[in-house]
This record gives structure tokens, sequence and C-alpha cells, in this order.
């Protein structure tokens, strides 16, 4: 009897109609002789929801009862599904994260799990139970509420899966599995059998919507196979799991876009140590995350550095280095938005060369300026105009073969 954890997410419980569905997919894998536990998301634009309702009753809610609050949109959706699989004639049981054990820090709205206490998910499976656990939240040790940040139910399922020791881990979503590019962007992407963790954490952190990038962390750290795919139908998905011997050779596996970006740049930047550590310990100290660093060559003992963020934390930004500035003696905070990234991924990038000059060479072809360049073994990224994104995805992603026909 295998031991099986199934996410879905806030589309695939997004009605009642839908929530009987994945009752139905839920008995059927019970059926098939297994034990099942099953983490859901909010109903989709049940967050959106509780969010906005947040907003009109205070211009700055405070981050312990957003947690509160937001953590009851998929305390709804685990009893609803509870009680359709009830009726359907199998047994449930539902769970809260923090009824479920999960322990984390105590950084509200992005919280990060520190322990799994897994005994009462045990206790319902022994009792005959499909257990629905909560996905998204969980709990400080003093007992406060948190969520674990947008994406954060594939987090619990990924950190469940490893915690009871899962015979399979699924991620079941509104897509077919992994794609080469957003298929909304690129016509001719096509779906990826299987992938390394390496390149999944590469191609969510830059971008890719379907998994959260710290549940690829967490399932590399503990050795989590896991499938992307679909609710809505029967589909194979994408298996993600550690890289073997050939996958290395496709060169490139995959193009990121990741809209919604900002770039900031602090300007005559003093050219001595601990400069750089004073800006971004500040960022740090705030929560905010950075993607990509550009530092200028030092001219006249000073330097311009430049770095991009979400365009939802600019304006946090802007307010925390405000002092920076004026302490290590820079000119000024310039901010820009309206610009986006394109990555292009793969492990094999690193026993082939040539991968940078044939993306520059494909985006200079349809005269799309770069604006900042990164790169690591696996990827490289660049920042352009965000009103190109689509053009240069579509570009790219024929440049280097990657459509359903290559």
């Amino acid at each position: 009897m295998a031991l099986i954890v199934q996410k879905y997410g806030g589309t695939s419980v997004g009605n009642p109609e839908r929530i009987l569905n994945v009752a139905r997919r839920v008995i059927a894998t019970r059926d098939a002789g297994n034990r099942v536990v099953v983490v859901v998301s909010a109903m989709s634009g049940v967050t959106d929801s509780l969010i906005k309702l947040a907003k009109e009753v205070s211009p700055n809610p405070a981050e312990r009862e957003m947690d509160v609050l937001l953590s009851t949109g998929e305390q709804t959706t685990i009893a609803l599904t509870a009680m359709a699989i009830n009726a359907l004639g199998a047994k449930a049981v539902s769970l809260t994260g923090a009824q479920a054990g999960i322990i984390t820090d105590e950084v509200h709205t992005k919280a990060r799990i520190s322990d799994l206490s897994p005994g009462q998910i045990h206790t319902a499976l022994e009792g005959g139970n499909i257990v629905i656990v909560a996905g998204f939240q969980g709990e400080t040790s003093d007992g406060e509420i948190t969520t674990l940040g947008r994406g954060g139910s594939d987090l619990t399922a990924i950190a469940i899966a490893a915690a009871i020791k899962a015979d399979l881990c699924q991620i079941f979503t509104d897509v077919d599995g992994v794609y080469t590019c957003d298929p909304r962007l690129v016509p001719t992407a096509r779906k990826i059998e299987e992938i390394c963790y390496d390149e999944m954490l590469e191609m969510a952190s830059s971008g890719s919507k379907v998994m959260q990038s710290r549940s690829v962390e967490f399932a590399k750290k503990f050795g989590v196979i896991f499938e992307v795919r679909s609710s809505f139908n029967q589909n194979p998905g994408t298996l993600v799991k550690e890289e073997t011997q050939n996958m290395e050779n496709v060169v490139v596996r995959g193009i990121s876009v990741e809209k919604n970006q900002a770039k900031v740049t602090v300007t005559n930047v003093p050219d001595r140590p601990g400069t750089a550590a004073k800006i971004f310990t500040t960022l740090a100290t705030t929560g905010i995350i950075i993607d990509m660093i550009v530092q200028n060559v030092s001219t006249a003992g000073t330097t311009d550095i430049s770095f991009t963020l979400n365009r939802d934390e600019l304006p946090k930004a802007q307010a925390a280095l405000q002092g920076a500035i004026r302490e290590i003696g820079a000119k000024e905070l310039l901010a820009m938005d309206g610009i986006a990234k394109l990555s292009v991924v793969g492990i094999g990038m690193r026993s082939h060369s040539g991968v940078a000059a044939k993306l520059f060479e494909a985006l200079s072809g349809a005269g799309i300026n770069i604006q900042m360049i990164s790169t690591s073994e696996i990827k490289t990224a660049v920042i352009i105009d965000e009103t190109k994104i689509a053009e240069a995805a579509n570009v790219v992603h024929e440049a280097f073969g990657l459509g359903a026909g290559a």
C-alpha cells in the first residue's frame, strides 16, 4: 500500500463542482489501494479578495493580522473538500497547518518551515481517513498563525511528503506539467517529460509560475521526487528529480519569463569596502529579496550599483535606502519599473558553449535591447523592456529549437 501526497491548487478547487471533481480523484487514488494525504490551496480568487478586504479597512494592515485573515482561505477549502469526500461515501478529516504539525519561524506573511511533526496526520491515516491539510500555513512555536507566502501550498505538500516518507508526491495544477516556456506567451511551447531539481529551481526562481522556488529547494534537500500534472485530465505530467547523466545532453531545457520587475540604481557610491554591504544589509533587514546585481567600473573613486527586485517591493526599498544613501555618501537613488526578466535554463550549459552568444544574437535580430545581464552555471538571464517580453520569449524559444516540432 503506497502512501501518496497530492496537492491541488486554487483553480483545481475553484468552485463546488471542481471540489467534487478533486474529491472523486482522491477517492479513486484511495480505491487503487493507497493511503492519501491531500494538500489544498484557497479557492481561486479568495486570497486576492481577502487582501482587498484588508486594504478596505486598513491602508497598512499588520502582517500578523494578515496571516490570521489569509489562513482562513485554505481552511474553507479543507472543510469543503472533506465534506465532499464524506458525501461521496469515503472517509476524510481536515487539518489546519498547525494541526498537521507545521512549525515555522516568526516571519509573518513569508514564514519558513522550521519543523514538522506529523503525528496527527499518521493518527488520522491509521483511522482509515483520507487526510486533507490546509496548505500555505503553519504556526510558530508560540502558537502564532503564520503563512508561507505565495505558492506556499506547494511547500506544504513537499514538506509533508518528506516528513511522512511518502512514496509519491503529486502537484496538481491547471496545466499539464512544466513547459519549455509559458504556453500563453509562446504557443509552440511543449511539455517537458522530466527535469532535474536545479533546472526546476532556476525556472521557478526566474518566473515560471508552476512551482514555488522554496518548495523545489525543499524537495532537492530531502530528495522528494514529485510530479507536476493537471487536475483536469489524466495525462502524465513532468517528473522533477535528481539529475541523471543523459539530462546533460539537452543544452537548454526551457525559458522562464518574469514580469512585474523593477530596477534600482544607487549612483556615485564611494568605492570603498563596506558600502555595498551597507546597502544590501539595509534591504535584508526589511525582508526584501534582491535578484540581479550589477556594479559599474569605478571611476573617480565612485561607482553605480544597480539591482532588480519585485515591483511591489519598490516603495519599501526606496524608503529603506534613504538613510543608508546619506550614511555612505552616495549621490541619489534612481528607480524604474516596466522591465521584465528572461532566463535561459539548462544543466547542459555546464558542458556546452555558445548559449549566451545565441541568446544575445536572437534578441539583437529582433531589435530588443538588453539592460542587464546575469549568469550562473546553468542559467543566463537578461533584463529587457516589459513591452518586448512576449516577442523576446518567442524569438529565443525558436532560436534554441524548443518548439513542439523540434
